[in-house]
């Protein structure tokens, strides 16, 4: 990509640096400043979701990256962090403060699986093994593919295993199918090659969702610069949904993968930079599968609600 191009992938992100006082009697912490001076996000570095974060960011030294997913965010080492929508759900039991603030992508899963294994279709998939990250939208995956075919969880094995081990898994006969996200779904179709068959069940997106917490979203520093990243974030989603050609080399070598990979995987994928608005009832659904895997009651529609802050995107989204 020429440096023209990424010009125009670095929209200006104006953090707010310091606030003398919010009102009369405002108090300035020591970490409402440090969050001032530079805003903390935690991001999959492994994930083509992630790209229009790696765009907003991009030469922006108010905005510090670094690997992780929710536990960063619970453990005060960031300000957001981004995550699908099932991890908001499982940490949220301990750590009901977490906000999903955005939804940054989305992305339509596909199992794969071996043909020779006698697999067609998702009816096929009883008595098989099918590997997966446990109790992630990726397992979730599984769940709904299985429930469109009439059967159950109960009716296959779910192996954990982590993503870049899934293609030789498979390769080898260790597994039936895997359910991944993107490269390794892709990468196991490629191993497989003609013994590979795609297995699509009933719909359901992965929300890869920007998260906060309760107490980030009330503080004033910190809240401006959510809000600024918010407002950078629709501008370079909008970036990659018009200029894909531009976009796809550049998470392509954030990944350190082929471009034909992203751009064969294109299609499975959105950048909404918005809060869809089936996001609270896919969740809800999610609510007692999850609630079974922690041994715990499910919650109720309105203790999910909570987990979702719309206020911050419409205040990005208001006219300055």
């Amino acid at each position: 990509m020429n440096r023209d191009h990424q010009r125009r992938f670095r929209p200006k992100l104006f953090l707010i640096v310091a606030l003398a006082c919010v009102g009369a009697g405002a108090i300035a912490s020591p970490n409402a400043s440090a969050a001032a001076e530079k805003l903390r996000v935690g991001i999959n570095l492994t994930t083509i979701e992630t790209l229009p974060i790696y765009l907003a960011a991009d030469g922006r030294d108010a905005i510090e990256l670094t690997g992780g997913a929710l536990p960063l965010l619970t453990e005060g080492k960031v300000d957001a962090v981004t995550n699908a929508e099932t991890q908001a759900i499982l940490r949220s039991t301990a750590n009901p403060e977490i906000r999903i603030i955005l939804t940054v992508a989305d992305y339509s899963y596909r199992i794969v699986a071996r043909r020779s294994a006698g697999i067609r279709t998702a009816a096929d998939l009883r008595g098989k093994k099918i590997a997966t990250q446990l109790n992630s939208s990726a397992h979730f995956s599984i769940v709904k593919t299985l429930r469109s075919a009439g059967l159950s969880e109960k009716d296959v094995t779910v192996v954990g295993m982590l993503p870049p081990d899934m293609p030789a898994a498979l390769a080898r006969g260790d597994v039936d199918a895997v359910s991944i996200w993107e490269p390794a779904a892709e990468r196991s179709m490629q191993t497989l090659g003609s013994d590979a068959v795609i297995i699509q069940g009933a719909a359901y997106r992965e929300r890869f969702n920007l998260n906060t917490t309760a107490a980030a979203a009330a503080d004033p520093l910190r809240r401006a610069a959510l809000v600024e990243l918010l407002r950078s974030l629709i501008r370079t989603s909008q970036e990659v949904r018009d200029h894909p050609e531009r976009a796809q080399p550049l998470i392509a070598g954030k990944l350190n993968v082929p471009v034909q990979i992203v751009s064969t995987t294109w299609n499975l994928f959105g950048f909404p930079a918005s809060l869809p608005d089936d996001l609270l009832d896919s969740m809800v659904e999610q609510e007692p599968w999850m609630a079974e895997k922690q041994s715990r009651a499910a919650r109720p529609r309105e203790a999910i609600a909570a987990l979702i802050d719309a206020s911050l995107l419409r205040e990005a989204q208001a006219p300055r």
